[in-house]
């Protein structure tokens, strides 16, 4: 019988807990005595211990999502902190007035990091679990934040915005995964799409700020806004301390008391419930199949075998391939820049549209942070890629014209559809992804998939702010056509490829793909069968034409 040895204060107490598999006693820690505030010392062993200071049912699943959008607050605001930074006199005569090649390599390096967190998570992820990997990616944010604060030099500033890249990049490929272990299949798009919101928010903020500081001459113009990053990462650490593991990578890893513990305690039942009977059936038996498959390759993640991982992978890493390539990072690091080069506007003025720019953003993310679910994930993605297809069209359409008579006239007119883009890609594009990365996995490879996913978002998050400065210098309004391209591009993909995930539950998706046949034919037909008869039809049903009494949630 595995014990916890507890000191407070002068009484030495001795509490017996549940039989556990064989562990070693790991470290000593202290830990906050909630009744008392008493420091007391434990003995930790290797199994995850089921913890939480936010109670049971509506509170925790508050708790959860707060800590999760923090996270993302803090993961927009490092994508837009710099772009009011770099047009800083004080940052640039720091850093010795960089062109636009040295511009884009400072600015790009940070993605470059986030890549780079994405390996390492693919690497120790699984074995961390989320809470863990959440603990890490915030110490890491905290140090390179330290670093590009105190840089005074270009190779100094670079690494720090590398590291803080690299906890960037465990965040962005954990945070979500941890929220749709720990959500309901029927709110899971709502709830992970209000991080993407929040990620809007974190934009806004860090635009805003950096507008502020920029009538404050000196470093701390610069330096400020960039040591504020440390605030939230340090408000996420103390979240996470208070917050349980997934219960899909406890039941994973043989720790099913501790997961049932979890699943009652989220959902607020008892463990003879049927709804937590049915999770816990429903992670078991996905566990069974994919242990089904060959468990001990390292690249059996590649495979395409009975639950498709292979291309389930490829999948996520296309979504999020679409999420960066259709241009908005150009808008969301560049705005001011590409106002005042192409479009011919004052230093002030773009700042301040860029700014507003930004407001469309967030407002636009509002509508899938509420609605995803029942707007579908393939729909959205469509729509969106059209319209922000059309944006970029007629930017460049009205660009070209800037050497004609009036040309000023069109020139300030494309500032409108930089707006509408903001809203149509915070609306859709900037939304599902994040959502259909973590669902599409299945749970043996969710932690490797997510961030070789993620991984994408960052590598051509790397590339296209990195070739940025330089075209928007070198071919101006032509740029803006290979951003409409790639839009349009998108839209037959998503079409022909993409299967629809919306109100699965995480377990039911693997059908999907292990009935065989074209994947979004079968998620078209178990989405009729759900309408028709509340749950997914087994073969015996289907020729019965019986409902079965376990399946997913009636949506």
């Amino acid at each position: 019988m595995c014990q916890t040895l507890c000191v407070a204060g002068p009484v030495l107490q001795t509490i017996n807990i549940a039989r556990r598999p064989p562990a070693k006693l790991l470290i000593f820690y202290i830990a906050p005595c909630i009744e008392s505030f008493i420091p007391r010392i434990v003995i930790l062993t290797s199994t995850p211990i089921m913890r939480t200071w936010y109670g049971r049912g509506r509170s925790l699943q508050v708790a959860i999502t707060s800590c999760c959008l923090v996270a993302f607050v803090l993961f927009g605001y490092d994508q837009g902190v710099f772009s009011g930074i770099i047009g800083n006199e004080d940052w640039r005569k720091q850093f010795g007035y960089p062109n636009d090649s040295e511009e884009g390599i400072i600015v790009s390096c940070y993605n470059l990091g986030c890549l780079l967190g994405c390996l390492i998570n693919f690497c120790i992820g699984e074995t961390l679990g989320r809470r863990r990997t959440i603990w890490l990616a915030m110490g890491v944010v905290i140090v390179g934040a330290i670093l590009q604060t105190t840089a005074f030099n270009v190779p100094h500033l670079i690494i720090g915005r590398i590291v803080t890249g690299a906890g960037t990049g465990l965040k962005t490929s954990t945070v979500p995964m941890y929220q749709a272990e720990m959500c309901e299949g029927k709110t899971r798009g709502r709830l992970i799409s209000s991080e993407v919101l929040f990620t809007a928010v974190g934009i806004v903020v860090a635009y805003w700020f950096d507008f502020g500081m920029s009538f404050v001459s000196g470093p701390i113009a610069w330096r400020l806004p960039v040591a504020m990053q440390m605030v939230f990462a340090i408000f996420v650490i103390a979240l996470v301390f208070g917050l349980p593991e997934s219960p899909r990578w406890l039941m994973n890893h043989g720790h099913e008391q501790e997961a049932m513990e979890v699943l009652c305690a989220v959902y607020d039942r008892e463990p003879e419930d049927e709804f937590i009977v049915n999770e816990h059936k429903g992670i078991v038996s996905a566990i069974e199949l994919e242990d089904s498959v060959s468990k001990q390759s390292f690249w059996k993640i590649f495979r395409n075998d009975e639950v498709k991982t292979g291309q389930r992978v490829l999948l996520a890493w296309g979504i999020q391939l679409m999420n960066q390539v259709g241009g908005i990072n150009l808008v969301v690091y560049f705005v001011p820049t590409v106002l005042r080069t192409n479009v011919g506007l004052t230093s002030q003025l773009s700042l301040i549209l860029g700014g507003c720019i930004q407001i469309m953003f967030m407002l636009g993310s509002l509508l899938p942070a509420f609605k995803l679910d029942s707007m579908g994930r393939r729909k959205t993605m469509m729509v969106g890629s059209l319209g922000l297809g059309i944006c970029m069209m007629m930017v460049a359409a009205l660009l070209s014209q800037v050497d004609e008579p009036n040309g000023k006239s069109y020139a300030e007119a494309s500032v409108a559809f930089f707006f509408l883009y903001m809203l149509i890609h915070g609306m859709s594009i900037n939304s599902v992804p994040w959502v259909y990365v973590p669902e599409i996995l299945p749970l043996e490879a969710r932690t490797k998939g997510t961030a070789i996913g993620v991984s994408s978002n960052w590598l051509w998050n790397f590339t296209v702010v990195m070739i940025t400065p330089v075209i928007i210098n070198r071919i101006q309004w032509k740029a803006y056509l290979i951003f409409m391209i790639t839009n349009f591009l998108f839209v037959p993909v998503i079409y022909f490829y993409y299967p629809e995930t919306s109100n699965l539950r995480l377990e039911d998706i693997d059908l999907i793909f292990a009935r065989g046949g074209d994947p979004v034919d079968q998620a078209r037909k178990m989405a009729a069968e759900i309408k028709a008869y509340g749950n997914i039809q087994t073969e015996q049903q289907e020729d019965d034409k019986v409902p079965s009494s376990v399946g997913v949630e009636r949506v």
